[in-house]
């Protein structure tokens, strides 16, 4: 039976935090990887956070959805998903369609280094446990897992984002980062920045979507 009901309130949440088990430190010599969009009706910077939400596909997005559960544009809340390898990427990234398609809207992938340390909540240890959910929050439903996102935007404003396991890459970790305050850990240039169709990424990209069983096109 799966166990992920809505979360308690903030102030629950709050009193819950361990600081010694449940926050993972990201080192500024970490690498992460982030596959987006650069063309389309939405097209985005590498660094660009996404302040309109929540989205279907967003899972931790942390925006409060109008009246009619529409998303709304809201400057103070900032969403950024990324993961630590490009194949966690690409498996959620293209997860709906298991079809990776390097040409329409320009897909990049970008590898950078926060600028300080990033503090995460854990969603792979027993923090989840112990508030009553379960690992289930981070393959359960999105509508709910964007209430939890809420509620722990409101318990821990000092937090970056969350660290959790990608549902579709064998738990393997991905990250997300909140704007405030991760903004502030991205660095002026990227380590990488590629479109996904640069020539020098037909093996890696074509070894990854062996992997996961994927179609690559372009």
């Amino acid at each position: 039976m799966s166990r992920l009901p809505l979360p308690p309130s903030a102030a629950a949440l709050a009193t819950g935090l361990r600081l010694d088990e449940d926050i993972v430190a990201v080192h500024p010599a970490t690498r992460v990887v982030r596959i987006f969009t650069a063309a389309g009706r939405h097209p985005q910077n590498w660094d660009t956070f996404r302040y309109t939400g929540p989205l279907p596909h967003g899972r931790f997005d942390p925006q409060e959805p109008d009246n009619g559960g529409a998303p709304v544009s809201d400057p103070h809340n900032g969403v950024l998903y990324f993961a630590l390898s490009a194949r966690t990427g690409i498996a959620e990234v293209y997860q709906s369609t298991s079809t990776v398609d390097r040409i329409t809207r320009e897909p990049h992938v970008v590898v950078m280094r926060p600028t300080r340390t990033l503090r995460l909540l854990d969603l792979t240890g027993l923090w989840p446990t112990r508030m009553g959910a379960s690992q289930e929050i981070a393959s359960g439903p999105k509508k709910v897992t964007q209430v939890w996102a809420r509620a722990i935007r409101k318990a821990y404003p000092d937090l970056d984002g969350l660290w959790y396991p990608s549902s579709m890459d064998s738990g393997n970790p991905a990250i997300c980062l909140w704007d405030p305050p991760a903004r502030s850990a991205l660095p002026g240039t990227p380590d990488l920045l590629l479109p996904l169709s640069h020539p020098g990424l037909d093996m890696p990209l074509a070894r990854v979507c062996n992997e996961l069983n994927f179609v690559m096109y372009g």
